[in-house]
């Protein structure tokens, strides 16, 4: 983890853009999914084309219209939101929030509706910004917020509705920029999940684009259950890269890349992006990602746990500094870059008192000494 970043969000600098992977634990379907399982309840005859052919197989495709053989090219090119506008278009004709693609949509995400798995609560944790919290979210689902700590849950905003990005309280809540599954059934919801969605809510009306511009001017955006090939995320990359060549003032972005194996260029591929990878290993269902985001949250400089971070100071100055692991080092110097003087004063007095040798301390020292704007606060 930079350390920068883990500054910025002690400084209340940072937010979270949530993508499928954080619902996918919950039992929600990713992307992909959704669109087979579209397909299994509007075409069947292309479902079993899509769910028997790999994607670079042809498939039987000889009892298909050519309507049908281009959804099923389409499909397989990954190229999920065109495949849904071209079924709708077939289907519907006008495309329409009562449309039967959406319905069916809609009836997906309700019969696979889960409870919050913890990478939801780790990031709402991690969304608060002292007093208030703000997540992002391209999902539909309300995970987010069921998953919020406590009794008080935040506002859910959708397209539209919602606030513009700002460091005020007014700034709080989860923010559906694809649309929000409506709590009641019997009403239709509005999804951006077409080619033609996308069009109008990023090309046409910028409500989108104008949205993460203005939240990347103020926030490092942190990319969260993405891959570099999820239609929303070239959108995303598409509008942010492009005010990143125009405008100067937009801060580092980052997103976490979980991979079987380091793959240097998936990496280099974000970077080409104008995204910061932070990658991991994938395996045990991304277990590394949801240990770090835990690990992080119990360690916020906002409303981490006090007893955790004082295990930690303790546990780490029981062996000499020139012996310590190279990220126990880093920690314990973050604990207090990060912090103002009161809390300084009390975790030098704690690392004393936990018997800290004098490379602890000359460390502290060093870490005091530094320019004032490295620090999380006065």
């Amino acid at each position: 983890m930079p350390e920068r970043l883990l500054l910025a969000h002690a400084r209340g600098q940072v937010l979270f853009i949530a993508g499928a992977g954080v619902s996918m634990p919950a039992g929600l379907p990713s992307f992909r999914k959704l669109v087979v399982d579209v397909y299994g309840k509007l075409d069947t005859a292309v479902h079993t084309v899509i769910t028997t052919s790999n994607d670079d197989e042809p498939g039987d495709v000889a009892t298909l219209t050519n309507q049908q053989i281009a959804e099923v090219r389409r499909f397989k090119r990954r190229d999920y939101d065109v495949v849904l506008g071209m079924l709708e278009r077939r289907m519907d004709d006008v495309p329409s929030g009562t449309s039967r693609v959406r319905a069916t949509i809609s009836e997906v995400l309700r019969s696979t509706r889960g409870k919050p798995a913890p990478i939801h609560r780790a990031l709402m944790r991690l969304s608060d910004r002292g007093g208030t919290a703000a997540i992002v979210t391209t999902n539909f689902d309300g995970l987010l917020q069921a998953g919020t700590p406590g009794k008080g849950k935040p506002q859910t905003y959708a397209l539209g509705g919602i606030p513009r990005p700002g460091r005020g309280r007014d700034f709080a809540g989860v923010l559906h920029i694809h649309g929000a599954l409506d709590s009641n059934a019997r009403r239709s919801a509005d999804f951006v999940v077409t080619d033609q969605d996308f069009g109008e809510f990023y090309m046409r009306r910028r409500i989108v684009p104008d949205f993460i511009y203005d939240a990347a001017r103020l926030f490092h955006l942190v990319l969260v259950g993405y891959s570099a090939d999820d239609p929303p995320m070239r959108y995303l990359l598409n509008a942010i890269a492009a005010d990143g060549v125009r405008f100067e003032d937009l801060k580092e972005r980052f997103t976490f890349v979980g991979s079987e194996r380091p793959d240097p260029v998936l990496v280099e591929d974000w970077k080409g992006r104008g995204i910061t990878p932070i990658a991991y290993q994938n395996d045990d269902n991304h277990q590394a990602l949801l240990s770090l985001l835990e690990r992080w949250a119990d360690f916020s400089a906002i409303n981490g746990s006090p007893r955790k971070i004082d295990a930690a100071i303790k546990r780490i100055v029981k062996t000499p500094r020139n012996s310590a692991s190279e990220p126990d080092r880093d920690l314990f110097d973050h604990f207090f870059r990060r912090s103002n003087m009161v809390e300084r004063t009390r975790l030098s007095d704690l690392a004393s008192r936990s018997g800290a040798e004098l490379g602890w301390l000359d460390a502290i020292a060093s870490v005091i000494s530094e320019r004032q704007g490295e620090v999380a606060g006065p």
